[in-house]
């Protein structure tokens, strides 16, 4: 008996790559690989296109942070101006309330212009050395007293080392800034400024002063003035509570944040 043989098939390995068990020729290798030539090259392109548009991107960033650093400094130099304008004008008048209000205006700008620049200070930061931020802004204030030579009125900062988030300290910093203000205008003597843990909400931001103590069932709601509501807003933003009370020795008053 004989027994024929069938000549037997064996794929190629191109074949094997390609996942094909049917025979291919040259010719159609070729144009597979031709097609991923095309798509090779497209998606360079694509991605050159993509690159150009980053660096327009990055382009137009640096120059809007030069913009808002040239309209900052132009902010500053306009506040300062009007700050001047104000005091020589409170000075000019003959007029005794008249002079007052302008003297009260101008120290509100400039307070305006200390917390601006201040908050530039943070930009781009997530988190703020809270005590040192204290320090700055309460030497900002001790120059403002000196040249008004308002030499009586001294602030201290008692305050731990701690850092709080940039939403959280900004909004403080408003509130320091206006109970300062506050304190400034109707307190005598040393203003304190103190940060202190709490137990009950994490941490205690108080303002006091000596002078007069604050009238029985004073109610900082019923208060109309702007520094009060501005505090009350920023309070409401952090979430925490504005407690008023005396100040030290049971003199004077004290205006307390708690927040955690």
């Amino acid at each position: 008996m004989t027994i024929e043989h069938s000549p037997c098939h064996t794929d190629s390995p191109l074949d094997t790559i390609f996942g094909s068990s049917v025979r291919r020729t040259a010719a159609s290798y070729e144009r597979e690989l031709e097609k991923y030539r095309c798509t090779e090259i497209q998606l360079r392109k694509a991605l050159a296109r993509e690159e150009a548009l980053l660096r327009q991107k990055d382009d137009l960033i640096r120059q809007q942070e030069v913009l808002s650093k040239e309209a900052d400094h132009r902010l500053l130099n306009s506040l300062q101006m009007i700050v001047s304008l104000l005091s020589l004008q409170s000075r000019a008048s003959a007029n005794t309330e008249a002079a007052a209000q302008l003297t009260v205006a101008a120290n509100r700008v400039a307070a305006i212009a200390r917390v601006h620049r201040r908050l530039h200070d943070l930009d781009g930061v997530k988190a703020v050395a809270f005590k040192q931020y204290l320090e700055d802004l309460c030497r900002d204030f001790s120059t403002m007293l000196s040249s008004q030579e308002r030499t009586e009125q001294v602030i201290v900062v008692e305050a731990i080392e701690v850092n709080l988030p940039t939403v959280t300290g900004i909004p403080l910093g408003f509130i320091v800034n206006e109970l300062i203000t506050n304190a400034t205008k109707y307190g005598e003597g040393w203003i304190t400024v103190r940060l202190e843990p709490n137990p009950r909400q994490g941490y205690a931001l108080s303002v006091s002063n000596d002078g007069p103590t604050l009238p029985e069932g004073f109610d900082p709601a019923a208060c109309k003035g702007l520094g009060m509501r501005i505090i009350r807003s920023f309070v409401e933003r952090i979430g925490g509570e504005l407690q008023i009370g005396r100040g030290d020795n049971n003199q004077g008053a004290r205006f307390t944040v708690l927040f955690s």
